[in-house]
């Protein structure tokens, strides 16, 4: 769903009569929202802060992006919740999931970032969705260049306004404006091949960012 007039109009189909664009969202919502994946929730207060811009780094030597994007899908769809996911570079695969669980998702295709970054601003702005996933793992370091720092503040002030959950995930730090910033840290087991993959993600180590570098301006850092 590449069109930015047919997102709007799916949103405006999908969800009639609720609200759009500055109207305030009621405050109904659990202050986190609880992904029941442990290295996520033990890291961050219980689960991913609402109202709050969360960014989740994968750099090259790492693992598990995929299976955390999967857990947190599967869970939004067992909780009865709607999951909006903008994939930066078309690479997700439906063909993991049941029907069940993809009643539940909004997934949205981007060819590039530049229009994953456009789909999420839409997203955002319409306020309904209330766990929201920018994922930008895969697209190369030349368009994440081009993303300028000034929309990271936009997607922080937008997701106060809605509400929801939000998370980026990214190969690198640049959402300067997060309020919460993690690391995937690890290589892939040597028997991944031959282990569940509830086995793997009881293995995934996701650690908070501590150290003056890991808080480093992104843009220096993508020069």
């Amino acid at each position: 769903m590449n069109n930015i007039v047919q997102i709007r109009q799916f949103l405006a189909e999908k969800f009639p009569g609720v609200r759009m664009g500055s109207e305030p969202a009621p405050v109904r919502d659990a202050p986190v929202w609880n992904t029941g994946l442990w290295a996520l929730d033990n890291t961050l207060p219980g689960g991913l802060p609402r109202a709050t811009l969360t960014e989740l780094c994968a750099p090259e030597d790492s693992w598990g992006s995929a299976l955390v994007l999967r857990q947190l899908i599967r869970h939004a769809a067992a909780t009865h919740q709607w999951l909006a996911l903008i994939d930066g570079s078309d690479s997700f695969d439906p063909g993991a999931f049941d029907n069940a669980t993809l009643e539940n998702l909004l997934w949205l295709r981007g060819r590039n970032a530049a229009e994953a970054v456009k789909a999420t601003d839409l997203v955002l702005r319409d306020g309904n969705l209330r766990i929201v996933i920018l994922d930008l793992a895969l697209n190369p370091a030349r368009e994440l260049r081009k993303i300028p720092s000034s929309i990271w503040y936009r997607f922080q002030r937008l997701v106060e306004e809605g509400a929801a959950a939000f998370l980026a995930i990214t190969p690198t730090p640049m959402a300067n404006s997060a309020k919460h910033r993690l690391f995937l840290r690890g290589e892939l087991p040597t028997d991944a091949f031959h282990v569940t993959e509830n086995q793997l993600l009881d293995r995934l180590i996701i650690e908070a960012a501590e150290s003056q570098h890991e808080l480093a301006e992104p843009q220096a850092r993508h020069a």
